[in-house]
């Protein structure tokens, strides 16, 4: 599945010396280079040895099975992921816990005593030398560098082993999936696995930040308690216990979290497994018009994700609201009990108390409370990882006990003995019922049945996929096998088809000539070697079918099992692959071939009929020729369809109507044409390589700014000033609580001095002295302690206030802005055209709706309510300081200047590197999709391991960006605490010079830069992860604004026929139909027939040569020119969904969603219930449907749970119910049994009997008595009459058609043509 890009650039962090890594040194080049240019996939370096997913996934995976074990021998209810996570990296941890302590518990709790004896220096008559107060300035300062390393390399190593345990998570969930057992399969959405992918492994990127914070912030909590106690007695108990009170509130919100982030999970599951579906099967939507019905049902499942999605993000507003006030409500409830106890207040203990709240507030109601959140959101995500990894496996030797699949050499290839086995182990019903078959080496077995009789389970039984109830399995030798739904993954076809084994050019090409493939190479434009989209997008079915085969051929096997790989091809190429493959090339294997085309039976060595998973008969075909057992009954066949034995000629005539009606159904299976046994040329080293489908950057693509896309999406600009204007107002009060709080001590301590003062003067002068009334008339200006304290308490409340009504009107718009471009973006999407979902992957798509709408729901918001409050209390705290000294402003202002250098030359790099990370992760999702569906057939060619090494691939370029990512954030990071370092040191030591500075001054100008260090960065990380998470916006936006499909509803002006189209008459005129932009060549060409009303008119020609694209056309799916007239009305004119509405369609491919056997022929609710169950009668599944649920009976994902045959009945009542005047039939009776195409073509014939049928065909015998036949080769028609007047031309293409059938064929076929041809002139 590689697309053969390899990349070798060394990661300089593992050659980087000590010093370089200390502060950040070796990211420098890649600053430089992300500066110079537009960063790509190829400047990524090489992920380092331990972060190798392979490395990582083995480690984990090791710690896994032990924990299994130790389940299995202790009986215990289930395995701890936790345990095993702790196990497999206890070093790492350990680290973090060592760094978060030494500067949490040490060097955050020493520096408030050092403040406080520097502070003690400003307070009047201080006893402090000027040579200790720079000591202490030097120790302030020295501290905050310590704590700048700690913090910057505790948070670099934080977020490196969360991308470590993410990608170990991911490696062991991709090696689960590999193993998930066919039913396990079935109840896991593919949506749910990529969920697990996306968001819920993402949960330990941010987790490890916080984890120590469990164990350091209460003991933090313990010893900023005692040196509060001791310094401010139980005024200091006061703040603590406010502390307290709100720590308990944040955590059981952070509780209140975890549920609702486990009901979002699920909600998001839902939707994500929706959108999957209807990505898969969009083409279908188009053509029934369900667009409305799947359009409600994303927006029901929207709007109950987003209920719980807000619920959080209010919670998450309060925890932000106590950010902001935790500190100031502790420090309003400390001085104010100081006061009310009749304490003094001065700035060595105010702004010491003020350095212990901040770092408690940090430790417990930042850090702890959030630890909290993130820990139980974690739970919640490892849990639902454990429920998957516990599901159902895959057991390769399928043995439990008694029953088993041996693999030895003998004589046989392929023994069952008794043999029972069911799906669902609940089920009462057996699958196959004791099965006895015995396969000789170098057989030809053929397997045929009725719709759902147990044919598919038969080899799915061999493969192992399905388990044994009883019995047992010998296998000789290595398995081969081609599924029956062919599976393509988005690479070249050449990878295809080697699949991982060694490319043998001798061998590759004769099985594809045997395969029929090299007329198809030659029309591709770069030949085998053309990259094929995903589930092969670009093919059509017969090639898909062809491929699928030739990979089966390909693979060196001693067994090789064929689930009915000739249905969906052209008969004269399953003519060719069963004589020159199946027949010749595999001459001397052993084959077992399931298949619906009986023409085939007579080269069988054995014959096997199936019937309600047991074998009716088998035997050779002259055994079966001798027998007396009625197949015609056995195998559904329709005797009134066929031809009476005496028409037949004289070697056909037998005795026996049983055996006579088996040979007539065997002669009149159509076969078509034969291929080409030109030679393709070998292209050895030379080729030219196919260009690779990889995303496109959207940078550029926007209209407006992405900031504008965001915020109006949500509102007018109006409303978005509003909330600005509340920001500002919230860090307006918050910086007037410390000034106030500030001002007030300089007060009391202005207070202090003067009474000191008039005391000393009065005790010495006596009351009249000048200088003693002057202090006097200083202190009546003054207000007093308790007005103080009453304009303190209404700044405090006013503050909170405030700040929780901007949290709430914020995270309520945001959530307005989220369903808004979800919506948009979803309309946008599924109103597209169809060449956008063959040019773009379904992971691609789907990382749009979860891994984007995720960032944009949930991280984004807080993103901005982050950075705005941090960078506005940064704004706040240096306005502040310059109110001490107007002289910061200079510093400020230069500082600013540095700041907005380096974050410009941060965000060029990061947004490009965040841009490859969002791009990176695609083709993960991408390949986890194509391994769900293709996993029978991956695990029989036991190519699990090269499809794991092409995973860890793909997961290692992406931890390749990721790194880069995380390590230039904290490198930004760094250089902006290292500029904080420099303005605290200038600030502390500016003090000293200045004489007669106030403490309370001094004090506030400190705290505030101090906080500085922290907040500057955070600040700035916030603002440029805003500016990231914008990149998800962007690419959602990008999507907003794909082009929709031209003229989707009709113009108000367009005259249309009440009724139209009332006959069902259509002209094709100069027709052209291109899937490409206008260079790309035209897959029909210059068309020109009329269909008259009622025809019916059967469609064929080879693989490629624009059948398909005829109904493509009709529907308009693709790019028109010419004219298509219904009725005489141009089809231009007519609005897509009125026109698609009034054309029904039996597709190739039936599709079922999940949810209800009533939404999927129904969606619309249009019908009662009575005209329903008629539809279904109509196609003979009336029956079947015993569910007690009726037509409630769920509907598993992709209709797993029906056989190929019964969806493509219920396609069938879909169109009866719709009862249209015309009916398109894509190929629908390819993947069928003869009983089912029986039931198909008289349904037809009996309910449409007066509509216009057109009929891709298959089979020769179903268009044979058609009124018409167009026959078609490279896009252009070379025939169109009836197959009787086509007949006479000899040297027609129909004519060669049907000769290559052989004679007896051909006879009978002409036969049928010519009497219907009379029949309709006799009526006429």
């Amino acid at each position: 599945m590689d697309t053969g890009r390899k990349r070798n650039n060394p990661n300089p962090r593992e050659e980087a010396n000590p010093i370089s890594v200390l502060l950040f040194w070796w990211t420098v080049p890649l600053f430089k280079k992300g500066y110079r240019k537009e960063l790509v996939e190829e400047d990524l370096y090489n992920p380092l040895k331990t972060d190798a997913s392979e490395y990582l996934g083995d480690k984990l995976e090791t710690q896994w099975e032990r924990q299994l074990k130790f389940t299995r021998q202790s009986g215990k209810k289930k395995p701890s992921l936790l345990k095993a996570l702790a196990l497999t990296f206890p070093w790492e941890y350990t680290k973090l816990g060592i760094f978060h302590a030494v500067n949490d518990l040490g060097i955050r709790l020493i520096q408030p005593i050092i403040l406080g004896w520097f502070l003690g220096y400003f307070k009047p008559e201080s006893d402090t030398r000027k040579e200790d107060a720079y000591l202490f300035a030097g120790a302030i300062v020295l501290l905050t560098m310590l704590s700048m390393l700690m913090f910057n390399h505790f948070t670099v190593g934080a977020f490196h082993i969360g991308m470590r345990v993410r990608a170990a998570c991911c490696s062991l969930i991709y090696r689960k999936s590999l193993r998930l057992s066919r039913t396990a399969l079935g109840e896991t959405a593919a949506g749910k696995v990529v969920n697990l992918l996306s968001n819920d492994v993402s949960r330990f990127d941010m987790v490890s930040i916080f984890l120590h914070a469990m164990w350091t912030a209460p003991l933090s909590a313990v010893i900023i308690t005692y040196f509060l106690f001791v310094n401010a007695g139980y005024s200091g108990l006061i703040g603590i216990g406010i502390v307290f009170l709100i720590v308990p509130l944040q955590s059981y919100t952070g509780r209140l979290t975890s549920i609702y982030r486990e009901r979002t999970a699920i909600r998001t599951d839902e939707r994500v497994r929706l959108m999957d579906e209807i990505i898969s099967g969009i083409q279908v939507i188009k053509m029934y018009v369900w667009e409305k019905p799947f359009a409600k049902m994303v927006s029901l499942a929207r709007k109950s994700e987003l209920k719980e999605v807000i619920k959080t993000s209010y919670i998450r507003g309060l925890f932000m609201t106590f950010q902001i006030t935790t500190t100031r409500i502790a420090m309003f409830g400390t001085l104010a009990a100081m006061v009310l106890f009749g304490n003094k207040l001065s700035a060595d203990k105010v702004f010491v108390f003020q350095a212990y709240f901040t770092a408690l507030a940090f430790s417990m109601s930042m850090q702890f409370v959030r630890g909290v959140a993130e820990i139980a959101e974690t739970l919640v995500s490892i849990k639902r990882l454990e429920e998957f990894l516990m599901l159902e496996e895959f057991q390769e030797n399928n043995s439990e006990g008694h029953n088993a699949i041996t693999r030895e050499n003998g004589k046989d290839g392929v023994i069952l003995k008794h043999i029972t086995a069911k799906w669902i182990a609940s089920v009462k019903d057996d699958t196959l019922k004791c099965i006895d078959l015995r396969v000789k080496r170098g057989e030809l077995i053929a397997i045929i049945g009725q719709v759902g009789s147990g044919k598919s389970s038969l080899l799915q039984t061999i493969l192992g996929e399905l388990t044994l109830s009883s019995g047992f399995i010998n296998i000789n030798g290595k398995i081969s096998y081609a599924c029956q739904e062919p599976w393509v993954f988005a690479s070249t076809i050449r990878q295809n088809i080697v699949f991982g084994r060694t490319f043998d050019s001798k061998r590759y090409n004769e099985v594809i000539r045997v395969c029929a493939l090299e007329r198809d190479f030659k029309q591709f434009p770069y030949g085998d070697l053309t990259f094929v989209g995903e589930r092969g997008s670009s093919l059509s079915g017969g090639q898909k079918a062809r491929i699928n085969l030739a990979r089966a051929i390909y693979n060196e096997a001693d067994v090789y099992l064929l689930d009915d790989p000739l249905s969906a091809v052209d008969t004269h190429v399953g003519k060719h692959l069963f004589n020159d493959c199946i027949t010749s090339y595999l001459a001397n294997k052993t084959r077992i071939l399931v298949t619906h085309q009986l023409q085939y039976l007579r080269d069988a060595n054995h014959i096997v009929i199936i019937n309600d998973g047991a074998i009716e008969v088998q035997g050779s075909f002259q055994e079966l020729l001798g027998s007396q057992v009625d197949f015609a009954q056995l195998l559904g066949l329709d005797e009134s369809a066929d031809l009476a034995v005496e028409d037949k000629p004289e070697s056909e005539r037998m005795v026996g109507g049983p055996i006579s009606n088996l040979l007539r159904q065997i002669s009149r299976a159509s076969i078509r044409s034969k291929s080409s046994n030109k030679t393709v040329r070998e292209k050895d080293n030379e080729e030219t390589e196919a260009p690779v489908n990889v995303e496109a950057s959207t940078k550029g693509t926007l209209k407006h700014s992405v900031y504008i896309e965001y915020f109006r999406s949500g509102a007018n600009m109006c409303v978005v000033s509003v909330i600005g204007v509340m920001f500002l107002l919230a860090q307006t009060a918050a910086s007037a609580v410390d000034w106030w709080m500030a001002y007030w001590v300089t007060q009391e301590e202005l207070r202090t001095l003067y009474e000191r003062e008039i005391s000393l003067v009065t005790h010495t002068m006596g009351d009249n002295s000048t200088f003693g009334r002057e202090h006097h008339s200083s202190l009546q200006e003054m207000l007093s302690t308790y007005t103080y304290l009453y304009i303190y308490t209404g700044i405090v409340t006013t503050l909170f206030i405030i700040t929780i009504t901007r949290s709430f009107i914020f995270y309520t718009f945001c959530m307005r802005c989220s369903s808004i471009l979800h919506n948009s973006m979803f309309s946008s999407i599924i109103h597209t055209s169809m060449r956008f979902f063959d040019t773009n992957p379904s992971g691609r798509i789907m990382n749009r709706f979860s891994k984007d709408m995720g960032s944009v729901d949930e991280l984004l918001p807080k993103a901005i309510m982050d950075a705005s409050q941090i960078i506005l209390m940064m704004a706040g705290s240096l306005v502040v300081a310059v109110s001490v000294n107007l002289f910061f402003l200079i510093l400020i202002v230069v500082m600013g200047l540095f700041f907005w250098f380096i974050r410009k030359i941060y965000l060029k790099t990061s947004k490009n590197v965040k841009r490859l990370e969002g791009i990176t992760k695609s083709p993960v999702f991408t390949h986890l999709n194509a391994t769900l569906q293709g996993l029978t057939t991956i695990r029989a060619y036991g190519a699990q391991n090269i499809l794991r090494s092409e995973f860890d691939r793909h997961q290692d370029l992406h931890s390749s960006a990721w790194y880069m990512f995380i390590t230039t954030s904290q490198a930004f990071g760094f250089s902006l605490d290292l500029m904080c370092l420099i303005f605290i040191a200038l600030v502390t030591f500016s003090f000293l010079l200045v004489e007669d500075t106030l403490g309370g001054n001094v004090g506030l100008a400190i705290t505030q830069s101090l906080a500085l260090v922290g907040m500057m960065q955070w600040g700035m990380r916030q603002s440029a992860e805003v500016a990231n998470q914008m990149m998800s916006v962007e690419r959602v936006v990008s999507y907003k604004y794909i082009p929709e499909e031209p003229l989707l509803e009709t113009p108000q002006g367009t005259n249309i026929p009440r009724g139209w189209p009332s006959e069902g008459r259509i002209e094709f005129e100069k027709l052209y139909l291109r899937y490409g932009e206008s260079g790309e060549p035209s897959a029909i060409k210059n068309l020109n027939i009329t269909i008259q009303s009622k025809e019916k008119v059967g469609v064929v020609g080879r693989t490629g040569a624009g059948k398909s694209s005829l109904i493509a056309a009709l529907f308009r799916l693709a790019n028109v020119e010419g004219t298509i007239r219904i009725d005489g009305l141009d089809t231009a004119t007519v609005g897509l969904h009125q026109l698609r509405k009034h054309i029904s369609i039996i597709p190739q491919d039936p599709v079922l969603f999940s949810g209800t056997l009533r939404r999927n022929i129904d969606p619309f609710d249009m019908y009662p219930d009575y005209m329903l169950w008629r539809a279904l009668d109509d196609v003979e599944l009336k029956d079947s449907i015993n569910d007690p649920l009726g037509l409630d009976m769920h509907v598993a994902e992709r209709g797993s749970n029906f056989s190929v045959g019964q969806r493509q009945l219920v396609c069938l009542a879909r169109a009866i119910l719709r009862s249209n005047k015309i009916l398109m039939l894509d190929e629908a009776t390819a993947n069928v049994d003869p009983q089912t195409d029986s039931l198909i073509q008289r349904t037809i014939r009996t309910k449409f009997a007066d509509c216009t049928v057109l009929t891709v065909a298959h089979r020769l015998n179903t268009i044979m008595d058609s009124d018409k036949v167009l026959v078609m080769a490279f896009g252009t028609m070379v025939e169109f009459d009836h197959p009787h007047i086509l007949l006479q031309n000899e040297e027609g293409h129909f004519y060669s058609m049907v000769q290559e059938t052989g004679h007896i064929m051909a006879e009978q076929l002409s036969r049928i043509a010519e009497e219907c041809y009379h029949t309709k002139k006799k009526e006429t």
